[in-house]
């Protein structure tokens, strides 16, 4: 299982954009949660912050192993959301990972995800 938050860059000018975008998401958030079982991304949340004028967004995310790439996907929702990713994302601020410090996940909800339960998790 793969926990994750990472911080991306808004190009600057685009926070409209944004907007739309997250709109979108959440305007069509079945056909969101139809690819999320392709990817074996059991959470998936998207977090928004502007600091010092500067815009970021930020993906949390519970996922399994070996689940499909977004970028392979063929549903529409994912090629949208994908053109606006490339429209809104400034490639030149590489992602920053933040590092998990603890995972707190009950035993009883990694089993309904048939995740393994050894470790040091509740």
């Amino acid at each position: 299982m793969n926990v994750e938050c990472t911080r991306f860059k808004v190009k600057e000018g685009k926070s409209r954009v944004v907007d739309d975008w997250m709109e979108l998401l959440n305007n069509r958030i079945e056909e969101v949660l139809l690819t999320l079982q392709d990817e074996k991304m059991y959470v998936e949340t998207i977090f928004r912050e502007v600091v010092d004028g500067d815009e970021y967004l930020y993906w949390y995310s519970v996922q399994g192993e070996n689940g499909a790439d977004v970028t392979d996907s063929q549903h529409e929702i994912d090629q949208l959301h994908l053109a606006y990713w490339e429209e809104c994302i400034d490639p030149n601020y590489g992602p920053i990972d933040l590092n998990a410090q603890v995972v707190m996940i009950p035993k009883y909800i990694r089993r309904s995800m048939g995740e393994p339960i050894e470790g040091g998790y509740l």
